[in-house]
C-alpha cells in the first residue's frame, strides 16, 4: 500500500476538521439579526467591576493617609507628654520648701520666729 491510497481519507478528514472548526468559531459569535445591536452586558459588567476597583483604590489611599496622620499624631502626643513631665518636674523642684525659702530671702522676706494666728470666730459679722 502506498501513501497515495490514503489520500482520499486524508482529504475527507481535513474537510471534516475544517468544517467543525468553522462551526465552533462561528458559535462563539452571537447571531444578530439585521438592524439589531448586540447587548452591552459585557461592557456594563466590566465598567461596574472597574469602578469597584477604583473605589477600593480610593478607600485604601484614604486609609493609608489616615494611618500616616495617626502615626504623626502619636509622635506628637509622646513629645507633648515628655514636655509636660519636664514642666511638672520643674514646678515640683521650684515649689519645694527649701527653694521657696531661698526665693523668699532673695525678695527680702524674713522668716517669722513667733507666728501669731487670728481667731475670726470672735469677730462679729456686720450686716
Amino acid at each position: 500500500m502506498a501513501i497515495f491510497d490514503f489520500a482520499p481519507a486524508i482529504e475527507r478528514s481535513r474537510k471534516a476538521v475544517s468544517q467543525t472548526t468553522a462551526k465552533a468559531v462561528l458559535r462563539l459569535v452571537p447571531e444578530i439579526e439585521s438592524g439589531k445591536q448586540a447587548s452591552d452586558k459585557g461592557f456594563v459588567i466590566s465598567s461596574i467591576f472597574i469602578s469597584g476597583l477604583l473605589a477600593l483604590l480610593i478607600i485604601n489611599t484614604a486609609l493609608a493617609q489616615d494611618a500616616f496622620k495617626l502615626q504623626e499624631l502619636k509622635q506628637q502626643a509622646v513629645v507633648l507628654a515628655d514636655q509636660r513631665e519636664a514642666i511638672l518636674r520643674q514646678v515640683a523642684e521650684k515649689s519645694s520648701p527649701e527653694n521657696l525659702a531661698a526665693s523668699a530671702e532673695k525678695l527680702g522676706m524674713i522668716a517669722s520666729i513667733n507666728p501669731r494666728f487670728l481667731d475670726l470666730s470672735a469677730v462679729e459679722a456686720k450686716p
